[in-house]
């Protein structure tokens, strides 16, 4: 500011059109305020449409292009110090400058401009703005800000005519914190400015990104089907495949085929009495309803005769005893009262050889119509069971057959068949894990089950017994007519020396008396088998009927001897 007046700063020009510009001579008070007075435009002679349509400059230029006057007056803008001539002359226009112009060349001008020290040309402020930005030159290529959505006030109207704000070097709009959007223009005064213009993204970084939501979200649905279906077994019901309906026979001599011909004549029996009761099986020996079982199956029910038999369909009916014997541990039932009865066939136990095929039936641990299978381990096992009342009456001596197929506590009388279905043997004892034996309805208790050595008496003895019960209510037992010491520890069995009540050790007039046979003597063998001990030999003779001829080995003083005699016969309890 000079003397109070503000300064109004313009654009500068180039050097050729700043020239033809004339720089009158400061004059009078004006001079000394470092103004001069311009001269008003005089309207043409021809009137005010004269004017109009060909305006000139003060300096005889043309002024029909507005850029020319541009170019030769760069900003002369009115403003409030614009004085008037009171005389009625025309107004003066005063321009307040900070520093008086340059003189410029005038040689080449008609006008006359007095002499005047040259001074430097002024250095712009800026570089021209090619754009013209306003309101120093004509409109740029600015386009209006997009509406207001949200103001949260109105816009204060556009004035006419507003004191021009000096230029910034690099003019960017900065929008106030928190203040709303609204249109921005460039000729208003203040006023929010544009927000800066946002970065665009890369088109390949929003694919990236895309693609990877695209696969999280395709994985997270094909992982979720994917349970779903491990879960369920797929969208839809399950139907699972199915074989058609086929040939429901078999092979006769199958296990399959061996169970279904023999079930029908096998029994499970239900004994009560004597404050106990038990399980055990038998099976159909002819069609009068006779059933063969073991004898301490229906020990129980000696008194009381409360025995029931189911057949393998379901039906039961009583049943009472015939004849039963504890040396060869059978026994003899009978059922009345029922048709269709169907008898197992009887093999021959004598023609069986180790590792036949064999297949058991009974119900152990009262599970009616089980069904195991095995083959024949060993031959003639000379066994004991029984024994519990103390006196030996209830023992039973068998020369049995040992099997592997597995035979429980209620397998006990029920038959062992071979590969044609037929009976061979009487299932009726269990080898103990504690060393012992016991009977299958679990004589020992030291062994809960099966531990695959099940022994069963030969049919052939089982059938001698079982028509001799059938017969005559008892059974008898081959004899040679000694007494044996059981207390001996040497290897075979040894003739005792007295008898019992002290009886003669050797019968008189017995099998064994009429052989020779003398108190004291040790035999070894019978019919070539080895005996190790009096237990065995009784099994070696009990599996022979009396009447039989035995050849005996026996060693006396040292020296091995041969007896042959033939088996006597006693009367079985």
């Amino acid at each position: 500011m000079n003397n109070g007046k503000p300064n109004w700063w313009s654009r500068p020009s180039s050097t050729p059109e700043a020239a033809r510009i004339p720089s009158p001579p400061p004059t009078g008070e004006t001079a000394d305020d470092g103004d001069f007075p311009l001269p008003a435009p005089q309207p043409p002679a021809g009137g005010a449409a004269a004017a109009q349509d060909a305006p000139t400059a003060a300096d005889g230029t043309d002024v029909t292009n507005p850029s020319e006057v541009t170019d030769a007056a760069e900003t002369v803008v009115p403003s409030e110090s614009v004085s008037t001539d009171t005389s009625g002359a025309a107004p003066v226009v005063l321009l307040t400058k900070s520093e008086p112009p340059a003189p410029a060349d005038h040689s080449s001008q008609d006008v006359p401009v007095p002499d005047a020290p040259v001074a430097a040309e002024p250095r712009p402020l800026h570089a021209p703005d090619e754009y013209r930005t306003p309101p120093y030159g004509e409109p740029g290529p600015w386009a209006p800000a997009p509406p207001v959505q949200r103001p949260s006030a109105p816009v204060p109207p556009q004035q006419a005519h507003m004191p021009p704000v000096p230029p910034q070097a690099h003019p960017q709009p900065h929008p106030q914190a928190g203040a709303p959007w609204v249109q921005y223009d460039p000729w208003g005064a203040g006023g929010p400015a544009l927000p800066p213009a946002p970065a665009k993204k890369s088109r390949k970084g929003l694919a990236v990104v895309g693609a990877l939501v695209f696969a999280l979200v395709t994985g997270v649905i094909g992982g979720g089907i994917g349970a779903y279906v491990e879960r369920n077994g797929g969208l839809t019901t399950v139907e699972l495949p199915q074989a058609d309906a086929g040939d429901t026979g078999r092979a006769p001599d199958s296990v399959a085929g061996i169970a279904a011909s023999a079930l029908p004549g096998v029994v499970t029996l239900h004994v009560r009495g004597g404050g106990s009761s038990g399980t055990g099986t038998g099976f159909v020996l002819d069609t009068k309803g006779h059933i063969l079982t073991n004898n301490h199956v229906v020990d129980a029910a000696e008194s009381s005769e409360d025995i029931s038999v189911t057949f393998s369909s379901g039906e039961t009916a009583r049943a009472k005893i015939v004849g039963k014997d504890t040396g060869y541990d059978l026994a003899v039932v009978q059922v009345t009262g029922v048709s269709g009865l169907r008898p197992l066939p009887l093999g021959n136990s004598d023609d069986v050889r180790v590792g036949d095929p064999v297949v058991a039936i009974g119900a152990p641990f009262d599970l009616s119509n089980t069904v195991t299978s095995g083959i024949i381990s060993a031959k003639e096992r000379p066994i004991t069971a029984g024994g519990e009342k103390g006196d030996g009456s209830d023992i039973s001596y068998v020369d049995a057959l040992q099997t592997d197929a597995p035979i429980n506590p209620g397998n006990s009388g029920g038959p062992l068949l071979d590969s044609k279905a037929r009976v061979i043997g009487i299932n009726s004892a269990i080898r103990a894990a504690g060393g012992g034996s016991g009977e299958g309805d679990g004589g020992s208790a030291a062994q809960p089950g099966s531990i695959g050595l099940g022994f069963a008496i030969p049919i052939n003895q089982g059938k001698r017994v079982a028509e001799e019960l059938i017969n005559t209510g008892k059974a008898t037992h081959p004899v040679i007519g000694v007494s044996l010491d059981m207390q001996f520890n040497g290897d075979g069995a040894r003739v005792g020396e007295k008898g019992k009540d002290g009886s003669a050790s050797v019968t008189p007039g017995g099998p064994a008396a009429k052989a020779g046979l003398r108190p004291g003597d040790v035999i070894t063998k019978v019919d070539g088998q080895r005996v190790h001990n009096g237990e065995e030999l009784i099994v070696k003779i009990r599996a022979h009927r009396p009447g039989d001829r035995l050849e005996l080995t026996l060693t006396r003083g040292g020296k091995e001897l041969t007896k042959t005699l033939t088996l006597g016969s006693s009367q079985g309890a």
